[in-house]
């Protein structure tokens, strides 16, 4: 017993090392590689596996806001609100699913529930790109760095990610930054993150604490959770500058993908009709295979839609980079 215990325990903090590397390097990923990739280990069922994950995730997110709002980067009017909405609704949403599941039928339901927030997370991605392609176009707003307020949509959009990381711990960073993305638009890439980080920290703690409350904590999660994603996290965000970032968030969405369905498929969703027992790995790798091949070329039609060329210039990583003006938009020179 104490051998597997040994093996767990390594696998849990190589789990965390890797995810922690990958949310240095890029800002997003956290709950929504770490979730999936504990309950595919077999480290604890679903509650115990989303509880860990929260209470992780409330450390090390708590050193990435501090370090933004010594710099000043947070819009802190947007994280008040956003905050208003979302920790009452991080409290009740593991009570909603306490009350409205069946006790024997929890751990699929949380399994359905993390896997449709996996699928909405990697669109999510997709339609970020969509919008920096539409800035780049020059169809998107100017620079705001101080928005006026938009408290009631603001509280709405922190409700639902409040709603929806209480539930599954998945959506503090991808579904909220994209809604903010939507709702203020002119606002930077820096202060956009910045603020999302400094609202995620109450409403992460929040959605541990009610998880905690029904759940209890497994420390022989928690522990080596926190022992590698948090070194994990300091190193990815030090090579950061020095590493791809767009072909490891392209990796990011076809993990995201698989891993959802796969979820799907484990909590036995009727479409796919597997379960724990007869799941379909040929339909999850044609899924990843379809992401990986597929998606490029519909991404390129996109592009071209707009006026760019199906593929190269601008790159995914230029698309991503707040600075990147380029030279040529098709055939027109933007620095005339």
């Amino acid at each position: 017993m104490a051998d597997l215990l040994t093996l767990t325990a390594l696998s849990i903090l190589a789990a965390g090392f890797v995810v922690g590397i990958v949310v240095g390097l890029t800002g997003m990923g956290g709950g929504a590689l770490m979730t999936p990739a504990l309950i595919f280990l077999g480290v604890g069922d679903a509650a115990t596996v989303v509880t860990a994950d929260l209470t992780a995730a409330a450390v090390y997110k708590t050193g990435g806001a501090i370090v933004h709002k010594r710099e000043g980067s947070p819009h802190m009017q947007l994280a008040k609100w956003l905050i208003i909405g979302s920790v009452p609704m991080a409290l009740l949403g593991p009570y909603l699913v306490k009350a409205f599941a069946d006790p024997e039928d929890l751990d699929s339901t949380l399994k359905l529930c993390i896997g449709f927030a996996l699928l909405f997370a990697a669109a999510t991605y997709a339609l970020r790109l969509y919008i920096n392609l539409k800035r780049l176009r020059g169809d998107g707003p100017r620079p705001d760095p101080n928005p006026t307020v938009r408290p009631l949509p603001t509280l709405l959009v922190g409700a639902l990610g409040g709603l929806l990381v209480g539930i599954t711990s998945v959506g503090s960073g991808s579904v909220i930054m994209i809604a903010l993305l939507m709702l203020y638009p002119g606002l930077g890439a820096v202060r956009l993150v910045g603020t999302d980080l400094v609202q995620a920290v109450p409403l992460v703690l929040a959605a541990a604490i009610s998880n905690i409350a029904i759940h209890g904590m497994d420390w022989g999660v928690l522990i080596p959770l926190i022992a590698g994603s948090v070194p994990g996290t300091l190193l990815g965000a030090k090579i950061a500058p020095r590493v791809p970032q767009s072909v490891i968030r392209r990796g990011i969405v076809v993990v995201l993908t698989m891993s959802g369905v796969a979820l799907l498929d484990k909590a036995g969703w009727p479409p796919l009709g597997a379960g724990e027992d007869d799941t379909h790995p040929i339909l999850i790798a044609g899924v990843g295979l379809f992401v990986l091949v597929v998606l490029p070329i519909v991404w390129g039609f996109i592009r071209k839609s707009e006026g760019l060329p199906m593929f190269g210039k601008p790159t995914i990583a230029q698309l991503e980079d707040p600075n990147f003006k380029p030279g040529f938009i098709g055939m027109k020179r933007t620095d005339d």
